[in-house]
């Protein structure tokens, strides 16, 4: 199956972006060793992303919630098939098609920026001078050696920690500078990499579901991991990608936790202002329409109040005591002697 849409829809993206910097005035020429404008390039790639898999990312949250609500259920059948692995798994399968919850939701974003990924993994490991396809996937002469000497801090995009001596001289790199560079970077995406997952984790809790929890491990531990290694074979661009979009993860997460915070969370930090039955109990109390009657009465005095104090206080018990004379001997001893004293007086 060719990638090349996916190639030439990553550069078109790049290269509007680029377009739109050198439109607005920042220099296509090095600044403190950095050519922003192809930097901005791929920052905002990111945020076209983003923005694009929003709707997804809203989806992922409801899922999580999902799973969240079903962990009792869970549990009920994990206690209930202890021995039976098979059931309770075409168990669990039917609670999450019953409940319409998805365990897979969650890593749904992550692998559908895979192929961006491997886009511009691609894309920017063509960027050498010595490339004879410099118009392929829409780029012209003139983008293709701006982006080629594009740099950071001196080291180029299209440069990784791993490259070999012939690569660093067709880029006319330090190869010093290019370790020093691409290995704080993958310091940082080791570490944003980490914190994105244990934000969530932090906020919805460990999952029952040994399924859930495997993944939320291997996303948490096993990913940060693997690009100590990975990361050697990434483009600098690349990894100004993979950061910039860590850091959209953690402020688009925080956004989300704070605005929709998960059932547990919401009980945890409302369980003293909003859960007691104190305040929906004094309510009515402070509003005096019914304060000798039941709850439900109260509630319907909120509303009505104004209107039904007339048949209310029929309902009071001086009514009965005067009213029914032969059931009056038995009742009225246990409210009090006077209305009992006056007929005989």
């Amino acid at each position: 199956m060719s990638l090349d849409w996916i190639y030439y829809a990553i550069s078109w993206i790049l290269l509007r972006w680029h377009a739109l910097w050198d439109f607005i005035g920042v220099p296509d020429g090095r600044f403190l060793g950095t050519n922003w404008s192809w930097v901005l390039a791929i920052v905002f790639l990111v945020v076209t992303v983003r923005v694009i898999l929003f709707p997804v990312f809203v989806k992922q949250i409801k899922s999580q919630r999902a799973m969240q609500a079903l962990q009792p259920k869970v549990k009920e059948l994990q206690e209930k098939h202890k021995g039976d692995r098979e059931t309770l798994q075409k168990e669990m399968m039917e609670l999450y098609r019953t409940e319409k919850a998805n365990p897979l939701m969650g890593c749904l974003p992550m692998f559908l920026q895979i192929p961006v990924f491997l886009g511009l993994f691609h894309v920017l490991r063509r960027l050498n001078p010595d490339n004879a396809g410099k118009t392929l996937y829409g780029w012209t002469v003139e983008q293709f050696e701006s982006a080629t000497h594009a740099s950071l801090f001196t080291a180029p995009l299209a440069g990784k920690f791993g490259s070999t001596a012939q690569e660093l001289t067709a880029l006319q790199a330090n190869g010093t500078t290019v370790k020093i560079i691409a290995g704080i970077l993958v310091l940082v995406m080791m570490a944003t990499t980490y914190l994105t997952s244990r934000q969530m984790i932090l906020k919805t809790g460990w999952a029952e579901d040994p399924q859930q929890k495997m993944i939320q491990r291997l996303m948490l531990y096993g990913i940060p991991l693997s690009l100590l290694i990975s990361g050697s074979l990434f483009p600098i661009g690349v990894i100004i990608y993979w950061v910039t979009n860590n850091l959209f993860t953690l402020a688009q997460q925080q956004w989300v936790l704070r605005k929709f915070p998960p059932p547990q969370m919401a009980g945890k930090s409302g369980s003293s202002p909003a859960r007691p039955s104190g305040p929906p109990a004094k309510k009515p109390a402070a509003g005096g329409a019914a304060p000798k009657g039941p709850v439900q009465p109260g509630r319907a005095g909120g509303l009505f109040g104004r209107k039904q104090p007339e048949p209310q206080t029929p309902v009071v018990d001086t009514k009965k005591a005067v009213a029914p004379k032969p059931g009056a001997k038995p009742v009225n001893p246990k409210k009090g002697a006077r209305p009992a004293s006056k007929p005989k007086g």
